[in-house]
């Protein structure tokens, strides 16, 4: 064995391996008193740093290493491996014994025992004993540093000469007199721990204060025992082993430091990526959840197409889908949007940082949103047109009701007293004049009747359509038909009974005033056309097309030509009063005469209804040119919005195929597509002002009733449609790329390669609904991915498909094809590794301790920990103690 105590070189050189023994060992060498004591000291201190760990110490090492018990516990606590049971005696065999176990386990680990006994170690012997410490020492403490493929004393010393180049009169060229002055250790300590001394305070020339600084920072702050003495170090040469030793206990600290900060590292970052998952999850299922309550609170009300069947009602659903339109959906629209790209950013970063997929509770996947989307638009497809439609049959329906209430006043109005007389025997005390006469009356009578006929028939044919249209207030309307229908029977059957009882009493009857007759007759159909004319000419003037209007104006206009027969009648009725007038008084006949036997009518009361007809005329001249106005501005509306309607529609569809081209286009920068696509995003909205024109002539064609535009090949509702489409397009298109940034940046996946995968895929998605499995094989194909034929090629196949369609959709999108050709090309974090780390912290112990944590992680990032870490349940473990184990393959299953 090697002289460990002889005076050492000044330089050591590379080829020299320091650990191996000499032949022989020079049992009858005497030690340097001095760098024996320093030997002592070092390795004495050394020791106790290792024994601590088991609750034990030495004082002299000489005598306590001599019955080979605690040297069994040093050796089992620096390897971390168990030795044979000791032997519990303390005769001096039994301390050979022990010695010798001792000696068995280290010569296990390749170390040549020469010249020491166990004998030598249980007498107590100085030079053995520091010599077989010195061992220990090279084997488990300088032996494992490697630096450069030097060995371990040259690796040692190269690693002191680069941590303390760059200070000022720091040269180590050894390890005794280049650590005299203490500024060596210093700089080492300086070097990794700048907080814990300064430098530039330091002085050459005053070792003592340098080497006590060094030794209690040291001690205090890196956990390392004061080995070295300081005035021994200063004033004799300082003992190479002993400041190896006490140099290798700041490497391993040093480099133990740098690994635990590494780790510290690798775990703050992904809990940092774990928090923001966590988060972004709890805000879709938050985003998901109101969206669907919003979807299920409006779907019910949409869905009713009931109405209470009056007009104000219906106007008030109107403007309460309007403002639905207008305020309630366009903020959902965004909601919409903004949870698909959150959705897919969130999918994105979770295969970027290799965790699982990320599956929303039942309910809220995109699928099931979209399918609460579509309800609600399947809901909102024609409840507009319905409820417009209602509103015009319950306005058809008021105008109706009128129209029938003015028929039924006109008719009983005529009808009044018809049954009395009709009942009437007052023939039975007439002469034969009278009875002629009544037979006449009885005759224009029943002309008379059958000219009501056609008003009796449109009466009932009103009251048919109220009841088809389904007239709210229907009870009223059918007792008063039936009424009427009823008496018109009634007068039917009497003025039948009537004529016959008078017909048999013509033969009394002779005498007849045709003159009257001849007013009667000509009277009846005139007063019957007066009273349509009158009843026309107040009626409502309520079309909605010029057709219509026009249809009103030229029917009027056709009223008018037939005034001059109608006034020529007029005055051949009052001609023939003007006669009666003048036969009773040039006769000088009683005035009971003048009174006309066979009809009620008075040419008093043609004259008052034709000057009703005559005032009437003008008026209506005016509703209709009024009307007339109005229909000509609805149809300029219509003009004005087919205009601009035909304008905005093509370059919606312009602009969307710009987007469409651009999102499956698969050349240039990525970059470059999404600052295209902003592009487009903001003329888009800039051209916002131009749907808003559309909307308020929209408006102002509802407002005036217009519900048709044949001008236009765009209605307001499908160019509503293509602006939703259009900026969900340019928002959808923009993320993927996004997206793509995001992936070819953290993986390192080149645009050339993401362009040449993105055109094999859309080369193959011919329906641009993604890939079923036989298009995926052949996509991958493609892009040089081998599946080979057969059965196993088809097992390589589902594979591909677990990974790519974990829903069984039986639909392959771009996105997840991209990360599959990602992860086939780049390298991967595991499980495995985030373990690692957390060992490093730990110790290599199977758990880690809240202390551990806290110390080596943020405060945020411990605090996660703990939360979430299960206490470990290993033997010994001590209070606050965690298992890391299970948290970190947790991270990954989650």
């Amino acid at each position: 064995m090697v002289d460990y105590y002889q005076q050492p070189p000044s330089y050591h050189q590379p080829g020299y391996d320091y650990t191996q023994q000499e032949e022989e060992w020079d049992r009858e060498g005497l030690l340097d008193p001095a760098w024996e004591k320093q030997q002592k000291k070092t390795f004495t201190a050394w020791c106790n740093s290792h024994l601590r760990k088991a609750g034990t110490s030495i004082d002299t090492i000489e005598e306590d290493f001599r019955n080979g018990l605690k040297l069994m516990l040093l050796l089992e606590v620096i390897s971390g491996e168990p030795l044979p049971k000791p032997d519990r005696g303390k005769m001096r065999f039994h301390k050979i014994a022990n010695v010798n176990k001792a000696l068995e386990y280290i010569e296990s680990k390749g170390v040549k025992l020469v010249s020491i006994g166990a004998e030598e170690i249980v007498d107590g012997n100085v030079k053995m004993t520091l010599g077989l410490i010195w061992t220990i020492i090279l084997r488990f403490a300088i032996q494992d540093i490697n630096v450069e493929e030097l060995s371990a004393r040259d690796g040692l010393l190269l690693w002191c000469q680069r941590k303390t180049a760059p200070y000022n009169n720091v040269n180590v060229q050894n390890f005794h007199n280049s650590w005299k002055d203490g500024l060596a250790f210093c700089a080492l300590i300086h070097r990794h721990r700048p907080d814990l001394l300064d430098y530039s305070q330091l002085h050459k020339g005053d070792p003592i204060h340098n080497l006590n600084l060094a030794f209690d920072i040291a001690e205090k702050h890196l956990d390392i025992p004061k080995m070295l003495d300081a005035e021994d170090m200063a004033n004799s040469q300082p003992d190479e082993k002993a400041v190896m030793t006490y140099v290798s206990c700041y490497y391993h600290y040093f480099s133990g430091m740098r690994k635990a900060e590494t780790a510290a590292n690798r775990i703050c970052r992904v809990l940092k990526v774990n928090q923001e998952n966590e988060k972004m999850m709890e805000d879709y299922e938050n985003l998901a959840s109101d969206l669907l309550a919003w979807i299920n609170r409006w779907m019910p009300w949409l869905a009713n197409r009931s109405t209470d069947d009056t007009l104000q009602q219906a106007q008030q659903k109107l403007e309460d889908y309007r403002n639905y339109r207008r305020r309630e959906k366009p903020p959902r629209i965004e909601d919409k949007g903004r949870l698909e790209t959150l959705f897919n950013t969130l999918q994105t970063r979770l295969r970027l940082s290799n965790r699982p997929a990320f599956l929303p509770r039942d309910g809220h996947l995109i699928k099931d949103i979209n399918a609460a989307w579509a309800g609600l638009e399947d809901s909102e497809k024609g409840f507009e047109e319905w409820l417009l439609s209602e509103i015009m049959r319950l306005e058809r329906l008021e105008h109706l009701a009128e129209k029938f209430r003015r028929k039924c006043a006109l008719h009983e109005e005529w009808a009044h007293g018809k049954e009395d007389a009709l009942r009437s025997n007052d023939w039975r005390s007439c002469g034969l004049y009278k009875i002629k006469a009544l037979r006449k009356r009885h005759e224009a009578f029943e002309s008379d009747l059958g000219a009501h006929q056609d008003r009796v028939e449109q009466i009932a044919a009103i009251a048919r359509e109220l009841n088809n249209l389904r007239y709210p207030d229907i009870g009223p309307i059918n007792a008063r038909c039936q009424a009427i229908c009823s008496q018109w029977d009634r007068l039917g059957q009497l003025s039948s009974k009537r004529r016959e009882t008078l017909e048999d009493a013509e033969r009394i009857a002779e005498r007849l005033d045709s003159l009257y007759l001849d007013f009667a007759k000509r009277a009846a159909p005139f007063n019957n056309w007066l009273d349509g004319a009158r009843e026309d000419l107040a009626d409502l003037v309520i079309v909605h097309e010029m057709r219509e209007i026009e249809e009103l104006v030229n029917a009027h206009d056709q009223f008018k030509s037939t005034l001059g027969d109608a006034d020529r009648e007029f005055s051949s009725i009052n001609q023939i009063e003007h006669e009666v007038e003048h036969l009773v008084t040039s006769h000088g006949l009683d005035r009971e005469l003048l009174r006309n036997p066979y009809t009620d009518l008075s040419a008093s009361d043609i004259r008052r209804k034709w000057g009703e007809v005559q005032n009437s005329v003008p008026r209506r001249d005016s509703q209709l040119q009024a009307e007339l106005k109005r229909q000509q501005n609805n149809e300029r509306l219509r003009t004005i919005f087919a205009e601009k309607a035909n304008q905005v529609g093509p370059w919606l569809e312009r602009e969307l195929e710009q987007v469409l081209a651009i999102g499956l286009g698969g050349r240039g920068r990525l970059e470059d597509a999404i600052q295209q696509l902003r592009s487009i995003q903001r003329n888009v909205l800039g051209y916002k002002p131009n749907l808003d024109e559309l909307e308020r002539v929209h408006q102002e064609m509802q407002e005036n009733f217009v519900f048709e535009n044949r001008k236009s090949r765009y209605s307001m509702e499908s160019l509503r449609v293509g602006w939703e489409t259009l900026l969900t397009s340019i928002n959808k298109t923009i993320n993927e790329f996004e997206n793509q940034v995001l992936l070819r940046d953290s993986k390192g996946i080149s645009e050339e390669q993401i362009a040449e995968f993105r055109a094999s895929f859309s080369h193959f998605d011919k329906e641009r609904a993604g890939l079923d499995p036989e298009q995926l094989r052949s996509c991958l194909i493609s892009v040089g991915y081998t599946i080979r034929p057969g059965r196993e090629g088809d097992a390589e196949l589902h594979r591909v498909l677990a990974h790519v369609d974990p829903n069984r959709m039986g639909r392959v999108p771009f996105e997840a094809f991209l990360d599959f050709m990602t992860k086939e090309n780049s390298d991967q974090d595991t499980v495995e590794q985030m373990i690692d780390s957390f060992r490093i912290l730990a110790s290599g112990k199977t758990f880690i301790t809240a202390d551990e944590l806290e110390r080596e992680l943020p405060r945020d990032q411990a605090a996660y920990c703990m939360a979430r870490m299960a206490p470990s349940r290993e033997p010994g473990a001590p209070p606050r103690s965690f298992d890391y184990v299970t948290f970190s393959r947790s991270l990954y299953s989650q």
